[in-house]
C-alpha cells in the first residue's frame, strides 16, 4: 500500500540553512523510491492558516518512507531544515 510524506513549511527562519537542506535532501534520495506528487506549488487554502509551502512525496509503503526518513543521509539533511524553518511532517498511509 502506498504511503505519503506530507511536508508543511510554516515559516522560514534561515534561508541559507533551508538552501543547505534542499541540496542535502536531494542527495539523501539515494536509491529510495520517491515520487513527488506535489512540490511547493500554488495552493488554495480552504480552511485554516496558509503555510508557506507544501510538498507531498509518495513511497511504496510506510516502511519505505520510514527507511528514507530515518536514513543517516536524510537525518543529516534534516538538521538543516530544522535550523532553517518551522515545519510539520506527516506520514500517512494511502489506499
Amino acid at each position: 500500500m502506498p504511503a505519503y510524506v506530507v511536508l508543511i513549511r510554516e515559516k522560514t527562519t534561515d534561508a541559507a540553512e533551508l538552501a543547505n537542506y534542499a541540496t542535502a535532501a536531494r542527495a539523501a534520495r539515494g536509491d529510495h523510491q520517491i515520487t513527488p506528487i506535489a512540490f511547493y506549488g500554488a495552493q488554495q487554502v480552504l480552511e485554516g492558516a496558509a503555510p508557506e509551502g507544501v510538498a507531498i512525496l509518495q513511497f511504496p509503503s510506510s516502511e519505505a518512507a520510514r527507511a528514507w526518513y530515518d536514513s543517516p543521509a536524510y537525518q543529516e539533511a534534516l538538521k538543516h531544515r530544522m535550523a532553517g524553518a518551522e515545519c510539520r511532517v506527516i506520514l500517512v498511509d494511502g489506499l
